[in-house]
């Protein structure tokens, strides 16, 4: 179903403004120099390039938009006070006819600029985390206890197998015997294994074995 248009005050505003800027824009560039259709290509340009900006602008608020923004606006601002009497439209100034005859090189480079400009990247936004629903619970049903962890015991470690005692030869626990009387007999206490294996010079359980026999 197509669209109605709706006329109110303000596009009626707008077409009336338009109408004026484009005629006021092809009278200076007629009165610079530029007759027949290119007089009525300037303000087609000039509206263009404020067209392109202002899509730019809709998108991104850039320096180099606005720049242009500035530039066509003061090209049709500029025509309008021009052409209210404050300029002699029969002599236009040099200067002026230069930016006149200027003005088509000028809106092509910023129409270019302001198409093949990259548009800035929008930011990446964050991923949403995702939600994990909640366990239903059912209340109506009871719930089972979980089984008792079960203990398991440790198995005993085997004991180790005892070392069997040294072979004392009969001659070494007679050397011993005689050194642990001379011990009495000096300390008057008992030979220990520690001070038998000095003695002697011999491993701590062939001492340990010569003590157990002595006793």
């Amino acid at each position: 179903m197509p669209r109605k248009i709706h006329v109110d005050a303000v596009l009626i505003q707008a077409v009336i403004a338009g109408a004026l800027s484009f005629a006021h824009l092809h009278d200076l560039a007629a009165a610079a120099g530029q007759s027949g259709w290119k007089a009525w290509a300037y303000p087609v340009s000039v509206d263009l390039l404020l067209v392109a900006v202002w899509r730019r602008l809709r998108t991104e608020r850039s320096k180099l938009a606005w720049f242009w923004f500035l530039v066509a606006l003061v090209a049709s601002l500029g025509a309008n006070i021009a052409t209210a009497g404050l300029l002699d439209l029969d002599h236009v100034p040099a200067w002026l006819r230069i930016l006149v005859a200027g003005w088509p090189a000028l809106a092509f480079l910023g129409g270019t600029l302001l198409a093949h400009q990259p548009a800035a990247s929008a930011p990446e936004l964050a991923p949403e985390p995702v939600s994990r629903s909640a366990p239903v619970i059912d209340l109506d049903r009871p719930e089972t206890p979980a089984p008792p962890p079960e203990i398991t015991t440790p198995e005993p470690v085997p004991a180790l197998p005892e070392a069997p005692a040294p072979a004392v030869p009969p001659a070494l626990v007679d050397h011993a015997r005689k050194v642990a009387t001379e011990h009495r007999t000096r300390t008057g206490a008992e030979i220990d294994t520690a001070t038998l294996r000095t003695r002697l010079g011999i491993p701590e359980d062939l001492a340990g074995a010569i003590v157990a026999q002595l006793a």
